[in-house]
C-alpha cells in the first residue's frame, strides 16, 4: 500500500493537469492520464426544479493582518513620539520666556546707567540737593513755603474754614432728622 499526499484542503492527492498518475486495480497497474477540467463559461439555473437556493457570499474581511501591524506600528511610533514633542515644546516655551525676561532686564539695566549717568553730572546732583534735601549755596536765604490754611487765617484774623461733613455723617444727621419729626 502506498501512501498518497493530500492537498492541502485535505480532499485527496493533489493533482495537477496534464499529470499523470497510477492507480493500482488489484494486481495490476493501470497508468491514467489526468486531464484539467475545462472552466465553466455561464452558470446553468435550475428552472423547472423549484426555486434557487441563495447563497452567501463570504464578506471580505475589513482589516487584513498587514493592516493591522501597521496600525499598531503606527500608533506605537505616535505614542513614542508624544512625550518627546511635549518636552520639546516646553522647552521652547520656557526658552521665549528666559528671553523675554532677559531684554526685560536689558532694558532696566540701560535705564538704571542712564540715570548714573546722570547722577555722575556735578550740576544734577546739585539741583538734586536742592529739590530733596533744601540745601542752598553759601550766602543764599532758603525760603520754604508750607501749606497750613489754618495758620494762614489765624494770622490773617479770621477763624479757619469747617471740614466738609463726611458723607455717612450727613447720612446719619438726616435719618436722626427724620426720627426727631416721626409723631410716634
Amino acid at each position: 500500500m502506498t501512501t498518497q499526499r493530500r492537498a492541502p484542503s485535505g480532499q485527496g492527492p493533489a493533482r495537477r493537469p496534464g499529470s499523470s498518475r497510477v492507480r493500482t486495480t488489484g494486481s495490476t497497474r493501470v497508468a491514467t492520464r489526468t486531464r484539467a477540467r475545462p472552466a465553466p463559461t455561464r452558470r446553468t439555473v435550475n428552472v423547472g426544479s423549484g426555486p434557487a437556493k441563495r447563497t452567501t457570499a463570504t464578506r471580505p474581511r475589513a482589516l487584513t493582518g498587514r493592516a493591522t501591524v501597521l496600525i499598531v506600528v503606527f500608533v506605537a511610533l505616535a505614542l513614542a513620539y508624544t512625550y518627546p514633542l511635549r518636552v520639546y515644546l516646553a522647552q521652547e516655551s520656557q526658552i521665549a520666556q528666559l528671553e523675554a525676561d532677559q531684554a526685560a532686564q536689558k532694558k532696566v539695566i540701560a535705564e538704571k546707567s542712564a540715570e548714573l549717568q546722570k547722577w555722575k553730572d556735578p550740576e544734577y546732583l546739585r539741583a538734586q540737593a536742592r529739590e530733596k534735601l533744601f540745601y542752598v549755596k553759601p550766602g543764599e536765604t532758603p525760603l520754604l513755603v508750607y501749606n497750613d490754611p489754618g495758620a494762614a487765617a489765624r494770622e490773617a484774623g479770621k477763624a479757619p474754614a469747617a471740614a466738609p461733613d463726611r458723607w455717612y455723617d450727613t447720612l446719619w444727621n438726616s435719618v436722626r432728622a427724620a426720627d426727631a419729626e416721626s409723631p410716634n
